[in-house]
């Protein structure tokens, strides 16, 4: 099992992720990562009936990733790993997923939070999320697209400040 890519993207699986991550990254498997979706069938049918020939779709509650991970279903597989909030990266990380970096994909918001960059906006528990992230040895970055320039989370906050 290669886990290549953990992403926090609260529209989980959708264009972007299938038309230019998937390829780029040559992943054939997508695990959701997300309590509610794992336990609602028709929203599991509707991401999975997007999800190209050749590429598995699993939907796991963040608790039990790290046994998942482990099992013989992913032994071969170049896995992308999507959860929807900060919260559950970061569980998945305090339950002992091993995730090197975690990219800030897409986290839209209402109300009053930090637009840090034009697809990411963070609320404080969010900045609280990503610093212990952080203190557990994850790199947390920002890439769109692989065309974009990777940057630091911390870099979006302090360009908030300047």
């Amino acid at each position: 099992m290669a886990l290549v890519f953990a992403r926090i993207d609260d529209r989980l699986i959708h264009g972007q992720i299938l038309e230019v991550w998937v390829p780029f990254l040559n992943v054939d498997c997508i695990v959701v990562a997300n309590d509610e979706v794992a336990a609602a069938g028709l929203r599991q049918n509707i991401m999975r009936a997007a999800v190209p020939r050749g590429t598995q779709v699993f939907f796991e509650k963040v608790a039990g990733l790290k046994k998942f991970f482990s099992s013989q279903e992913l032994i071969h597989r170049r896995i992308l790993v999507l959860f929807s909030r900060s919260a559950d990266a970061l569980e998945a990380v305090r339950l002992g997923l091993s995730i090197p970096e975690v990219n800030l994909g897409n986290l839209h918001a209402e109300g009053a939070v930090d637009r840090v960059s034009c697809t990411v906006w963070l609320y404080p528990e969010d900045v609280d999320n990503l610093n212990a992230m952080e203190k557990a040895g994850v790199e947390v970055v920002s890439q769109c697209v692989p065309s974009d320039r990777k940057e630091s989370w911390r870099q979006l906050i302090h360009n908030l400040d300047g």
